[in-house]
């Protein structure tokens, strides 16, 4: 089961009073149905959602309903439900007309209901356990799908359109943004298992990143030791101790006692260690001098 599947199943599962399921009917029919002279058809993939809408119409409108169940061959054997609405087409279509019409921005059942209604319609959602985080609608009419987009911006979900060959996509992809939406149409056990795979991966990633930081922090850390032991070895060979204090000195025995630690961990065992309270800064300028002290050795 896909999660598009497992949101959807859940809402057609809620328990809604007359008003809403009339929009989220309306809403359905007005994305995916199809409207000729004296009929109204609409084709539905998904059982659960078949049943609720064929209840809910049969419900808001009164009216006998025909339901036809076809096997479809494509990659695999599937039921698809296909309902023929032959009574009060007229009505329907009228109060699909007034709802869009009379819809408030600002009125939050009414556009949960519609948001409902067109998710189960036409949205698509990725399992974020599985891939990234991607919410989408397919929809045929440019009009439709801006107004989409507008009642998502009113609740600050921020969407793009894009054209497609036959249809625009209008997709959403901020995680946090997803996640407001699931809430927003009630299905609220989808909305804690995405929140709990959001968690998660953030929280791995931010693990990731930090360890990352942390091995980048050390190869640092023991390039530099390397570089101190070579400007130590060149001291030797060229018989340049002596120019330097006895601070320095245990400075330099220390570090090629110690060559892959930090400044702070070797300011921490040379203070343990000897009379001298030293910091990582101290230690800093200590070869700071030494770096300078072969420079102009080397310019003689």
């Amino acid at each position: 089961m896909t999660f598009t599947i497992r949101v959807k199943e859940e809402l057609s599962k809620l328990n809604l009073d007359s008003l809403e399921n009339r929009i989220i009917v309306c809403t359905y029919l007005n994305y995916v149905g199809k409207f000729y002279k004296n009929k109204i058809v609409v084709t539905i993939e998904n059982a659960s959602v078949a049943r609720f809408i064929y209840k809910n119409i049969k419900s808001v409108y009164g009216i006998n309903i025909k339901i036809i169940v076809r096997n479809q061959k494509r990659f695999r054997i599937k039921q698809i439900y296909i309902l023929e609405i032959y009574e009060k087409c007229s009505l329907i279509t009228a109060d699909i007309k007034n709802i869009f019409n009379q819809i408030e921005l600002d009125s939050k059942e009414e556009i949960s209901s519609y948001l409902k209604g067109t998710f189960l319609s036409c949205g698509n959602i990725s399992d974020p356990r599985t891939s990234g985080y991607h919410l989408e609608f397919s929809i045929k009419n440019y009009t439709k799908v801006k107004f989409l987009k507008k009642v998502l911006k009113y609740y600050t979900i921020n969407s793009k359109i894009i054209k497609r060959e036959n249809s625009y996509m209008l997709y959403v992809k901020e995680s946090e943004k997803i996640s407001d939406f699931l809430k927003f149409i009630e299905a609220i056990n989808s909305f804690f298992y995405y929140e709990d795979v959001r968690i998660y991966k953030d929280h791995k990633n931010m693990v990731n990143r930090l360890n990352n930081c942390e091995i980048a922090n050390q190869e640092k850390v023991i390039k530099n030791g390397l570089k101190q032991i070579d400007d130590i070895n060149f001291l030797y060979e060229n018989n340049l101790l002596d120019l330097l204090d006895d601070k320095t000195l245990v400075i330099i025995n220390y570090r090629k006692k110690y060559p892959e630690t930090s400044y702070n961990e070797l300011a921490q065992i040379i203070t343990l260690e000897t009379d001298l309270k030293i910091t990582k800064s101290q230690i800093n300028h200590h070869f700071i001098k030494i770096r300078k002290l072969i420079a102009k050795f080397k310019n003689l």
